[in-house]
């Protein structure tokens, strides 16, 4: 059996990591001298030390970069500008996925995308992630209202000091809708700014509350 065949095989999805790739290559005298060639040939990609992921013309679905994105740096789950565009709370399309986490802040530069991971307390991160599935594929991501309180409390341009700030921001900054502002869950915002304890996440909880839905 060849490498490909072995791999696909085992692995049910589009992602792999080296263990899997190492037991295929069990059989050969130079598996790192294989694993060179499989890569230079586009058969596999490499995502990042010890993550890979088929070539297109071994796949069977598309890649799910917000699985990928759970994978690279973690714990983590998508949320903020990424999430954001993910709901249609805001109109533009982001490219780059933007994550939360735990762990320090970083940024990775794949050959499927840029992911970026920005650091959250253990208070702040722990409430809020929801876990999601596309065409088979699960992975963690902010509800909406999660992503929104993240974006605004990592925004160092928004100050927030006044609770009148917050419509302009939010309609002119990010382009939020009154709709998609309606559409959140008050009780969901509430738990959510209690894990934050933050004057900033307070007052845009307040002005939510004040401006209906």
């Amino acid at each position: 059996m060849d490498v490909m065949t072995c791999l696909r095989e085992k692995v049910p999805g589009e992602v792999f990591d080296y263990q899997v790739l190492k037991d295929c290559l069990s059989r050969y005298r130079k598996p790192r001298d294989a694993v060179t060639r499989l890569l230079s040939s586009g058969r596999i990609i490499r995502i990042k030390k010890g993550l890979y992921c088929f070539g297109q013309a071994y796949r069977r679905a598309p890649i799910s970069r917000e699985y990928l994105a759970n994978l690279i740096y973690g714990p983590s789950y998508v949320s903020l500008d990424y999430a954001l565009s993910y709901y249609g709370m805001i109109p533009e399309r982001v490219h780059s996925i933007t994550s939360v986490t735990i762990n320090r802040s970083r940024r990775f530069e794949t050959p499927v995308g840029l992911f970026y991971y920005r650091t959250l307390t253990d208070s702040k991160y722990s409430v809020g992630a929801v876990l999601n599935s596309v065409s088979g594929t699960s992975f963690m991501i902010a509800s909406p209202e999660k992503a929104l309180v993240d974006k605004v409390w990592t925004d160092g341009r928004f100050s927030g000091r006044r609770i009148s700030d917050y419509e302009d921001y939010l309609a002119d900054d990010l382009r939020i809708g009154r709709t998609e502002l309606d559409r959140l869950d008050r009780e969901a915002l509430h738990i959510i700014a209690e894990s934050y304890d933050s004057v900033k996440v307070n007052k845009l909880v307040s002005f939510l509350r004040r401006t209906g839905g």
